[in-house]
């Protein structure tokens, strides 16, 4: 079940991520809020997560999650660069995660 939460917990940092580029400086309230609330989300799974995963597993597949999940989005949403040597880079970030997972009791 941690994992699922660690999971979740990525997905809120992706989210947050987003939120903060269109917050335009925390100028935007309804982008802030929302950007706040996943922040206190995204936080709160990864404590969760942390009561039985090692920490520097789950610190690293939450930032991972994280990483890629905000590269993906900054391709499709901002037209950001999707090259084939930052798509592989990326594959070695999911390459990372899963392997972590695989290591883990």
């Amino acid at each position: 079940m941690a994992w699922v939460i660690l999971f979740f917990a990525g997905l809120f940092e992706v989210g947050w991520a987003i939120g903060l580029k269109q917050t335009e400086g925390f100028t935007r309230l309804v982008p802030t809020v929302l950007t706040v609330i996943s922040m206190v989300i995204s936080l709160g799974l990864l404590g969760l997560a942390l009561k039985s995963l090692p920490l520097g597993t789950a610190y690293a597949v939450w930032t991972g999650i994280g990483t890629v999940g905000t590269v993906l989005l900054g391709i499709l949403l901002y037209g950001e660069s999707s090259d084939v040597i930052r798509l592989a880079c990326i594959g070695l970030i999911m390459a990372g995660i899963v392997g972590l997972k695989l290591v883990t009791p």
